[in-house]
């Protein structure tokens, strides 16, 4: 019951279409037979003052602006893309979805993960505007910080102050994977309180540090959305004909102190998964699909904290290698997947490893590190 099956991981895929909707019913009462979408629920996104649904839509992986559309029509008020996604044609995407509705749509994006200087912020901005079709970003976020550093950075909080001046940008915030803890309790320290809110990866794995620096930046008027709250969305027999998405999302929209969810929804199979949730409680149930769940992945699953690279003599960038790798085994997306490896530096990458003839790092969750950048250098280099 607690172990994934070898073949069944090697192939795993988001859970979607026929198995997405074979899982609405089942998770628990509540939602038995719902085929209704509930009406919104809307929480506030820290000082921003913005209410947004508390399933708001993650657009990162979906291809057609319709999928978008029908989120819209059913309530949906925030969306979340990226100045990278799709190899910058996500941002198109979600402009052909809110044309005609832009107004009462929150739009939220984000510069590139290495952009660290004002002419790269300011360029970011005005391809996103471009690309968005819009005249104005309602959050532009820097994207994937894993240390307080990148939050402090003067002349990129010149450039963000100067675009808000400009009326291009109206509020700002951080995303992170790596360092969660450190990146939002900075945030939250900050005595500026100059970031308005961060989006943080948060599930029911997550320990007990990032909780804890969410309630911190939460009382300190920083708004929270959760990202990567389904822990991969590994298929696995374990569950059978379960989905664990509906219980996930409800699992980290317990929390008071989380604003939203934006889970990657594809198609519209996903997307009313997902909307079923909208104002339900976590029940019993619930929490024993995640057990089973979490004990299926446990073996594979990679917290993103950060810890192994205290043990790595190469200093890898092993959690971002390893959420490359969780892009292609478990979101079934290739492109995002070697996309994500080729922004880690030559240095903290899978070459550094080549001549490294013991792997001295090692993961306190007991993931089995070698293993895991062995696949990853057959799949991703």
């Amino acid at each position: 019951m607690g172990e994934i099956n070898r073949r069944d991981f090697i192939k795993a895929g988001v859970l979607g279409g026929a198995a997405a909707v074979a899982g609405l019913g089942g998770l628990n009462s509540e939602a038995e037979g719902a085929s209704a979408t509930p009406a919104p629920v809307y929480r506030t996104l820290g000082r921003t003052g913005l209410k947004i649904t508390v399933i708001s839509f993650g657009a990162m992986l979906t291809p057609e602006a319709e999928v978008i559309r029908a989120g819209l029509d059913r309530g949906i008020n925030y969306i979340d893309t990226a100045r990278r996604y799709m190899n910058g044609n996500n941002e198109g995407i979600v402009a052909q979805a809110v044309k005609g509705r832009r107004d009462n749509v929150h739009l939220a994006t984000k510069a590139r993960p290495t952009s660290d200087t004002k002419k790269e912020i300011f360029r970011d901005v005005e391809e996103s505007l471009t690309a968005l079709q819009t005249d104005h970003i309602d959050v532009l976020q820097l994207h994937s910080l894993k240390s307080r550093e990148r939050a402090f950075i003067p002349e990129v909080r010149e450039a963000l102050v100067q675009l808000r001046q400009q009326g291009k940008v109206r509020f700002f915030g951080v995303t992170t994977h790596t360092n969660q803890a450190e990146v939002v309790n900075a945030l939250a320290d900050d005595p500026d309180r100059f970031f308005d809110m961060a989006l943080v990866g948060y599930n029911f794995k997550s320990p007990p540090e990032i909780r804890q620096a969410i309630a911190r930046a939460a009382k300190a008027g920083i708004g929270i959305i959760a990202m990567k709250t389904q822990a991969g969305g590994y298929q696995t027999a374990a569950l059978g004909s379960l989905s664990p998405h509906q219980a996930a999302l409800k699992w980290a929209l317990q929390d008071p102190n989380v604003a939203a969810a934006i889970p990657g929804m594809k198609d519209l199979a996903q997307l009313q998964e997902d909307m079923s949730v909208m104002g339900l409680a976590l029940t019993r149930r619930d929490e024993q699909i995640l057990k089973r769940y979490g004990q299926a992945i446990n073996p594979y699953y990679c917290q993103l904290c950060g810890r192994c690279a205290e043990s790595c003599s190469r200093k890898v960038a092993i959690s971002d290698i390893n959420r490359s790798l969780m892009y292609a085994e478990a979101y079934g997306n290739m492109e995002l997947a070697r996309e994500t490896y080729r922004e880690i530096p030559v240095r903290a990458s899978l070459k550094s490893c080549l001549d490294c003839s013991v792997c001295t790092a090692s993961c306190v969750n007991g993931i089995d590190i070698p293993a895991k950048l062995e696949r990853a250098g057959r799949i991703l280099v």
